[in-house]
């Protein structure tokens, strides 16, 4: 065990020097930008730290991998009162089918409500207005192939719509996940939103064309179509840890880090831990982001609270708020219901 966790120590020192060898953010270049907005409120309050942690079908998000030790069936919603009034809601179900492996079913749904058109030559609006929405559907499935191991996969198919164009594509997640023991340290490995690139298309595209604009008497109305670029999706490794510590026979706080290298921004760490009190009630902190330059805000916080029916059957309350800095903070609530 000594070995293990030298090796758990020297692999976090070398993500973290590695955070300051990629210099050059592409922010902005990637499509598929709600993909990366963290559905569960449980693992957001955790600083988003969710790469090894497991226990609930949300989990699936972070890490395909989590499916593998899910237990019987788990079905969560969460609405998001994400930035600029844009709502979020997300839905996941998930369930155990013995040794056949876990099976989930995620949807994802974005909307920005009404929007003014403006122009330059009229800032104060046209009378015209349009709508953002975005859409995604994700089946998963994880297996545990052995006691300590669990690898899983997620395919997505999503789809984004700005006023009257809108493009289609095909994401994949994949991870794995490994506990050195039983309720002890579990070390998380993931790949999010790998796929083909997609470009937009539309009548927002539609154009009429001049060929020659100083010439007289041509026909300056040909129907046209503008061609966009394509561009990628929103690709990040994530490798992290949680590792549980117990306080009382009633009380365990688990610790948490994550470390990421997205293909859109520079490499950061999210950490954060969860104080389980009976297993009935929860407190949740953390930070996003750490390392990463010109970010907007980091903290997060929250808590929850599950009440125990008969047997296994259990439902789940959970908060959680996120800081954004100048951009203001999010709101999340999650409802879950376990059998």
């Amino acid at each position: 065990m000594k070995k293990q966790y030298i090796f758990l120590t020297a692999v976090i020192i070398i993500l973290t020097a590695n955070l300051y060898t990629f210099g050059q953010s592409k922010a902005g270049t990637t499509i598929g930008q709600f993909l990366k907005i963290e559905p569960s409120s449980r693992n957001t309050a955790i600083g988003t730290a969710g790469t090894s942690l497991y226990g609930e079908a949300s989990s699936v998000y972070y890490n395909p991998a989590s499916l593998g030790r899910l237990q019987g069936m788990d079905a969560q919603f969460t609405y998001n009162e994400w930035l600029a009034d844009i709502k979020v809601s997300y839905a996941a179900v998930a369930m155990n089918l013995s040794s056949i492996g876990t099976f989930s079913l995620t949807v994802t749904s974005l909307s920005s409500g009404e929007i003014d058109v403006t122009t330059v030559d009229q800032p104060l609006g046209t009378g015209e207005r349009y709508s953002v929405n975005d859409f995604a559907l994700g089946l998963g499935y994880g297996l545990m192939l052995t006691d300590r191991v669990s690898v899983g996969i997620q395919l997505s198919y999503f789809q984004e719509s700005i006023w009257h164009s809108s493009l289609m594509g095909f994401a994949m997640n994949f991870g794995v996940q490994y506990q050195l023991e039983p309720g002890g340290l579990t070390l998380g490995a993931s790949v999010t939103n790998f796929g083909p690139r997609a470009s937009y298309s539309g009548r927002d595209l539609y154009v009429n064309f001049d060929f020659d604009s100083k010439l007289n008497g041509d026909n300056d109305r040909i129907p046209a179509d503008l061609r966009t670029d394509s561009y990628g999706l929103p690709t990040t490794f994530h490798v992290g840890a949680s590792y549980p510590i117990k306080i009382t026979d009633d009380q365990l706080v688990t610790l948490c880090v994550d470390a990421k290298h997205p293909n859109d921004n520079n490499e950061s760490i999210n950490a954060g831990l969860e104080w389980n009190i009976m297993n009935n009630f929860f407190v949740r902190g953390g930070y996003r982001d750490i390392f990463l330059q010109d970010r907007e805000g980091g903290l997060v916080l929250g808590a929850g609270v599950m009440v125990n029916f008969s047997g296994s059957n259990k439902v789940k309350f959970d908060y959680a708020w996120a800081d954004y800095g100048r951009l203001n903070k999010t709101h999340r609530f999650t409802v879950g219901i376990g059998l």
